[in-house]
């Protein structure tokens, strides 16, 4: 059908909201489509505002350290891209901790969305064709879109008219972008003052039930919200619709069993994020919950209430459709508790030793702000921000580039420095023939982050259909690396557009330069494009593991976490080697492998097993052979152990050394 459209008689903006009852059941197929479309449509643009912030985030100039608990093999190392920080002490470093503040709870926001679609029978998906392409190429951005997906089209505001739906350094645009995103209800509906009333209700603010709405219609024959806040209310609106027998469409379409996840609100003792971090509200529909209808109800209200609050600043409307008055909100629910940021963020020093948290701080300092209002603080700062576009413009000018001195801190001294990992001035020659490549390079390094984006989407897609399905943390991680990384090589940000092509399943991948099972002949070629970043819930195809996050062999462990000290498992169990794992979930992420990658194990020696892989469905087979691995071995270089390994076995032995790093994997930063 065309798409549907917003009723000529919709009510005045900030007009109160009657409930809707005494339906015809006649209208609940109809009524079922269109709320399930909004709850799409939600989970869209959440996800939507994911790789935006995070892009413009990492447009900020900076360095960071990699330090992990007790180890040292960094000590006095600086990377490409800025990080948190507990203390800010400029406006670059302000501006970050503001914008990450904003980017984790728009995750926060994407999980509640996923937890209420799933409530309601929807299986979200978060790769679909609102903002993507079929090859990951999301094709909501660019320097001449202007749709915020779903909610307006700028060109039809008063103030942003001009602003680009695009992936930029932090700059106006992207201030005014953001701020439109976010914008309260009254200030967003203020936009439309220049337009003819009814030329405004044609195309936003729909009243519900929506004119014209079929059974068969998804979420892109939506009419526009015209505000996210607005969604929310048509979303609440249609899950309170009551019918002629007196239920309501939330009691239609509950689906208790669904599937939920939890991110935030996890308190697993003994585990790597013991405390809840919301715990004034629910991030999900327990089992416990689902058991009574109701209450999940108010629960499903009171999650978008959170989202409204948090971003918009206001609880709007849709507190009044709650059943119950068990779930008041009060000023200060919706913040993060810091006490528990800092329990579930641990923070270390080049020396190994604790510090406070820097993830915590950049999170609790912004908590009593909505995103609006933080991104008016960012407002302020923007004059005094450099950004990687800013820096590459003075090095074309002065004819420099990255230097061994951008690369380490007072506390580096080369005669104590790991050898076996690449010295900061062949670090800094690698990302400058990196720069020097071009085009060609940079929209590789652009399909690299797409690749490791869609290492996170796709597996979403399984998480809210599998409930013991894990989350993709180090893939989410890796993410931000290759983003950052592009930024630090070309100072611009990737194309987030370019599609990528699907593993083949045929096809048996390798994890980095010189480990080509399938092919040796092609020792000196990377790993392909497709598997860039895989992740262990990622990965669909055997040997590709690469990261220092050692997994067990026997599978299981939490993809992100270090091998367990001896003490903690049988001293007997094996572990997956880097390159040569036998399938997923037993491999570990970071393809290609950095060059710096090193292991952060504690002895004694763990081991680890060896596979072959035959035929054409590629069958692991284990090898009558292991090898050992401990603190500070090189990842690589115990992957290329383990490829002359397999190949000695099949009577091919490798004759040439280990391959020198390429200039990618020289400028990845380790992932540990």
């Amino acid at each position: 059908m065309q798409q549907a459209q917003a009723l000529m008689g919709a009510p005045a903006l900030n007009a109160a909201i009657e409930p809707i009852t005494n339906r015809p059941l006649s209208c609940l197929a109809s009524d079922i489509s269109a709320v399930r479309a909004i709850a799409q449509a939600a989970i869209n643009v959440e996800l939507f505002t994911i790789p935006l912030y995070m892009t413009t985030m990492y447009s900020i100039y900076g360095m960071h350290q990699i330090n992990a608990k007790d180890q040292t093999y960094y000590l006095g190392r600086e990377w490409p891209g800025l990080a948190t920080r507990a203390k800010p002490v400029n406006d670059n470093e302000k501006a970050f901790n503001i914008i990450f503040s904003v980017f984790i709870q728009e995750m926060l926001h994407l999980q509640m969305a996923a937890n209420i679609g799933t409530a309601i029978g929807i299986a979200p998906t978060f790769v679909g064709p609102a903002l993507q392409t079929r090859e990951h190429g999301w094709h909501c951005y660019g320097p001449d879109e202007s749709i915020i997906p779903h909610i307006v089209d700028l060109k039809d505001t008063r103030d942003y008219s001009r602003v680009r739906v695009n992936l930029e350094a932090l700059n106006q645009n992207q201030t005014s972008l953001f701020l439109a995103i976010e914008q309260p209800a009254d200030k967003a509906n203020s936009q439309f003052d220049h337009l003819k009333r009814d030329d405004v209700k044609r195309k936003y603010f729909p009243e519900v039930p929506f004119k014209g709405w079929e059974p068969g219609d998804t979420e892109l024959d939506l009419p526009m919200f015209g505000t996210i806040g607005y969604m929310y209310e048509c979303y609440a609106q249609y899950l309170s619709i009551e019918y002629a027998d007196g239920q309501n469409l939330w009691q239609k379409v509950f689906t208790p069993g669904s599937v939920q996840q939890d991110l935030f609100n996890t308190d697993v003792k003994g585990s790597g994020h013991p405390a809840k971090e919301f715990p004034r509200f629910a991030t999900l529909l327990s089992s416990e919950d689902q058991q009574d209808a109701l209450l999940c109800f108010d629960k499903v209200i009171d999650m978008m209430s959170a989202i409204s609050d948090q971003g918009e600043g206001n609880k709007i409307a849709m507190q009044r459709y709650r059943k119950r008055h068990l779930l008041t909100a009060v000023d200060g629910k919706y913040q993060e508790d810091r006490s528990a940021l800092d329990q579930d963020y641990l923070s270390y020093d080049q020396q190994g030793g604790a510090v406070p948290s820097r993830d915590a701080a950049a999170r609790a300092d912004s908590k009593a702000l909505d995103h609006y209002e933080r991104f008016q603080e960012i407002q302020t700062l923007l004059k005094n921000v450099i950004t990687w576009d800013k820096v590459h413009a003075n090095w074309d000018k002065d004819k420099v580039g990255w230097s061994k001195e951008n690369l380490i801190n007072s506390a580096y001294h080369p005669a104590t420095a790991p050898k076996n990992i690449p010295k900061p001035e062949e670090v800094a020659a690698a990302l400058n023939r990196l720069k020097q490549q071009g085009e060609p390079m940079w929209r590789t390094m652009s399909q690299v982050s797409v690749g490791a984006i869609a290492g996170i989407t796709t597996v979403l897609n399984t998480y809210w259909q599998e409930q013991d399905s894990a989350f993709p943390y180090p893939s989410m991680g890796g993410s931000g690396d290759r983003v950052s990384i592009c930024w630090a090589i070309f100072g611009k940000a990737p194309d987030l557009r370019l599609g990528l092509a699907a593993p083949d399943a045929a096809t048996l991948y390798h994890a980095c330069q010189g480990l080509s099972l399938a092919d040796p002949d092609i020792a000196a070629s990377c790993a392909a494009l497709e598997i860039y970043h895989t992740c262990k819930g990622s990965n669909g195809c055997h040997a590709q593991g690469g990261c220092g996050f050692a997994q067990l062999d026997k599978g299981g462990s939490n993809c992100g976490h270090s091998a367990p000290a001896a003490s903690a498992q049988d001293a007997s169990d094996p572990y997956s080697s880097p390159s040569d794992n036998k399938c997923k979930t037993f491999g570990g992420c970071a393809v290609p492998i950095s060059a710096s990658q090193l292991f952060p194990v504690t002895a004694p020696p763990p081991v680890m097993k060896l596979y072959d892989f035959v035929g054409e469905q590629h069958k692991s087979v284990a090898l009558d052979k292991t090898m050992r691995f401990t603190v500070g071995d090189s990842v690589y270089g115990k992957a290329w152990e383990a490829y002359c390994a397999v190949m000695a076995s099949r009577g091919q032995p490798v004759s040439g050394k280990m391959p020198a790093p390429t200039d990618l994997r020289l400028a990845l930063p380790p992932s540990t």
